[in-house]
């Protein structure tokens, strides 16, 4: 019986990385799809594209694939120069995502994984968790457009049968991550006084990367996983202050952190035009995982504070 062939998109990236690295040791092909020449981990087939959008022609990377895992994505634009950002953004996380589900139905996929994001529950939480059951309140022009890729897969899945599976993460950290968890590991590192000592009130769910694509695997296979949407974290929610602590003494440089009110925290913020900034480090954002436990039976393999000392056993190396 020949291997299952999987083919990951975004696999030079954060994720798509670690999670080739993981697919192959399970004895699997791995077909790997980028948008630029690169390395990729040894014994991945590279597949090189321009990009995702409408126009976009996998056809051929798709040839004797089961599995399609979506990892790649149009994120987050720090100083976007974009006329139209959301149409930027529907370019290639919806329509090209759309274009390339389409084309795996009609090799005969059999299942269609989907990297969405938690900011389609919304960007932060008050009385409660988010939950699979809430209804979408997608904040960003990115959450947006990945919802709107969700809702067409959704009904891809019904007019084809290929099986579709949605996955929500919150912030993933691991070693070498990008974004705001690695600002915050630099700073930490830097020993760069922090005013964020009385941030202990809000609670902030994360997913390491190692339970993200532990997720991921279980969702190539699992009968029970078809057509569902499944939210993730590592199953303990930390406040800001809380984080940096754990997060420094896992790297061996203690936060220095001092407290200011966060009223004035917020103020400043609002002043300088980064609000969305102060939501990230002083709101709530939490995540139920209930449903994933109960429908896959999975629990995530890795506890925070271990996920943090896999970050610092990467930082230092």
């Amino acid at each position: 019986m020949s291997p299952t062939r999987v083919l990951v998109t975004g696999a030079n990236g954060f994720v798509g990385r670690a999670l080739c690295t993981e697919v192959l040791k399970r004895g699997m092909v791995v077909r790997g799809v980028v948008r630029r020449s690169c390395e990729l981990p040894a014994g991945v087939e590279r597949h090189v594209v321009n990009g995702f959008d409408e126009c976009s022609n996998l056809s051929l990377a798709l040839t004797g694939v089961t599995v399609v895992i979506h990892a790649a994505a149009r994120v987050h634009v720090l100083q976007d120069g974009s006329e139209n950002p959301l149409a930027e953004f529907r370019k290639v996380n919806v329509l090209g995502t759309l274009q390339l589900a389409k084309q795996a139905a009609a090799a005969g996929v059999r299942r269609f994984l989907f990297i969405s994001s938690i900011g389609v529950n919304g960007n932060e939480t008050c009385a409660r968790p988010f939950s699979v059951m809430d209804e979408p309140k997608p904040q960003s022009d990115y959450a947006l457009s990945k919802y709107e890729a969700e809702e067409g897969l959704r009904a891809l899945a019904t007019q084809t049968g290929m099986e579709v599976v949605i996955i929500r993460p919150p912030l993933v950290y691991g070693p070498g991550a990008p974004g705001n968890f690695g600002s915050l590991l630099r700073w930490l590192n830097r020993r760069v006084p922090l005013p964020l000592g009385a941030a202990t009130a809000n609670r902030r769910s994360f997913v390491a990367l190692d339970n993200l694509v532990d997720l991921i695997l279980t969702c190539m296979d699992h009968p029970a996983a078809a057509n569902q949407t499944f939210l993730i974290s590592d199953g303990e929610d930390l406040s800001t202050a809380d984080l940096l602590r754990r997060l420094g003494q896992a790297i061996g440089r203690p936060a220095l952190l001092f407290s200011l009110p966060t009223a004035l925290l917020w103020a400043g913020a609002r002043l300088l035009g980064k609000t969305e900034m102060a939501h990230q480090l002083l709101g709530s954002l939490q995540v139920n995982i209930d449903h994933t436990r109960r429908t896959l039976g999975w629990t995530p393999p890795v506890a925070v504070d271990e996920g943090l000392r896999r970050v610092a056993m990467g930082f230092q190396t």
